[in-house]
């Protein structure tokens, strides 16, 4: 019997479908369970230093030991590695040889936020201030009058590192301050990327004077003598310190339905929490699976923690080295999601999106040929068997995906860690979670989506 005109179509034309429609109801409590525990990791991990010491937690509880170079290795066998407390290295031990290469999800952990200056505190007008400078790409004034914290290390000069938490749970938040519209006239006629510099991203401290009325820098020195109180240190411990100021919110439910998750640091957080999770339910993966969380990549992923460092290299070469292999086969013969979010198309701002190409929302994980701005500048521009093999792995496992650019293609654009693996010779293809409001304080993305990605993940390794 002859295909008919409406079933001949069906065959030859793409059809997207929204996610919640082709997703079972059965997976819908899997889908709510994951995404529980994902906020978890993101209330737990504001910092790339607490989201690596949080992985590293759900790693152990999960049977992963630190990895010694010499170690001998099996197949099944779970080990990690952190470097220098930033970035993290997870590695499940294939069935196979390291020389038919290895299965990576490679995500960042580092989110846009705003780092102190070296020389932080300073009084003006009997009010103590913090200097900052930002720290990847933020709009600056979606950073002012919303609650802030702080969180890092002071590392003092005996070598003594002192974690740093003020303004967490109850405890006295921090603002950086905005002009009054009835004084803004001026403002109002700036461009919005304009309006608040850089240099007044300076973080409220106090205002409370301490001394008598002749003392100078009372204020400061209240400031100092609280931070001195309860963690011991002094003005010039902050030249050692890494103090980032982010968000003081949690991670909530967004919508009357509660089917989107908002909170800052999804940007890439989510993708990073999708490959972890993943990583961490594998027993005896075909190929060596690697889940590598990096930092730095808001800021080119260079540095010593970054993606463009050596100690990705060195920990799979030493994997090699336990089978006596050579690096250089393993990464011809290997395959890398480079697990990053895309923007959501978001008809608030239809103007910036090529609506035919763009992720949307609750259509899945988004994957993308090619990243970069404008005529692909920073990108690795994937081949067609790669992206054919992924369409075919994500099929098999039953993920909801998609397939979409970042917007128009004159009008910007971004990148990921796709390209520094791919100069390694790995093939790769990025793909991640469509995002609302990308780069914000406070971000916006699908439960569905979220769930798609860890699926994904999962799905990569076990290929």
């Amino acid at each position: 019997m002859s295909e008919t005109l409406k079933e001949r179509k069906e065959k030859l034309f793409s059809q997207p479908k929204n996610g919640y429609d082709r997703m079972s109801k059965q997976e819908e409590p899997k889908m709510e369970a994951y995404c529980t525990a994902y906020r978890k990791f993101l209330d737990n991990g504001k910092t790339e230093r607490e989201c690596a010491r949080y992985a590293i937690a759900m790693a152990e509880a999960h049977g992963f030991t630190a990895y010694h170079r010499g170690m001998e290795l099996k197949s099944g066998d779970k080990v990690y590695t952190c470097n220098r407390d930033k970035s993290v290295m997870l590695a499940v031990i294939g069935e196979k040889s390291l020389a038919e290469g290895i299965h990576v999800v490679a995500a960042h952990i580092d989110s846009p936020r705003l780092d102190l200056k070296p020389i932080p505190l300073y009084e003006d007008s009997e009010l103590a201030y913090f200097k900052t400078h930002y720290y990847g790409g933020i709009r600056k004034y979606q950073w002012v009058t919303i609650p802030l914290e702080m969180h890092g290390v002071v590392a003092l000069k005996d070598g003594t590192v002192v974690p740093v938490v003020l303004g967490e749970g109850d405890e006295p938040k921090f603002v950086i301050t905005d002009l009054l519209p009835h004084l803004g006239a001026e403002q109002n006629k700036k461009p919005l990327g304009e309006a608040i510099p850089g240099e007044n991203l300076n973080i409220l401290l106090g205002s409370r004077p301490v001394g008598g009325e002749d003392d100078t820098d009372r204020v400061k020195f209240h400031v100092m003598e609280k931070l001195f109180d309860k963690y011991g240190i002094t003005e010039d411990d902050f030249t050692s310190a890494e103090l980032e100021v982010v968000p003081a919110a949690m991670s909530t439910e967004i919508g009357l339905d509660g089917s989107l998750l908002g909170a800052y640091g999804h940007d890439d957080r989510v993708c990073g929490y999708a490959g972890l999770q993943a990583i961490l339910e594998l027993e005896h993966p075909q190929h060596t699976a690697i889940c590598m969380l990096a930092d730095k990549e808001e800021i080119g992923s260079m540095g010593v923690t970054g993606m463009q460092s050596a100690a990705f290299d060195t920990f799979i070469h030493d994997l090699c080295d336990s089978q006596n292999v050579p690096l250089r086969e393993c990464f011809e013969n290997s395959f890398c999601l480079s697990a990053d979010v895309t923007a959501a198309y978001d008809p608030n701002f239809p103007e910036v999106y090529e609506k035919r190409n763009s992720a949307r929302v609750n259509y899945g994980i988004a994957l993308c040929k090619y990243t970069g701005s404008r005529g692909k500048s920073g990108s690795s521009d994937a081949s067609a068997e790669t992206v054919a093999f992924v369409r075919r792995v994500l099929d098999d496992a039953d993920v909801v995906w998609q397939i979409a650019e970042l917007g128009k293609v004159d009008l910007g654009g971004g990148g990921t860690v796709a390209m520094f693996m791919a100069n390694r010779n790995i093939a790769t293809l990025d793909a991640g979670v469509p995002v609302l409001s990308m780069h914000a304080p406070f971000e916006t993305v699908s439960k569905l989506d979220c769930y798609m990605t860890y699926k994904g993940c999962k799905a990569v390794y076990e290929a």
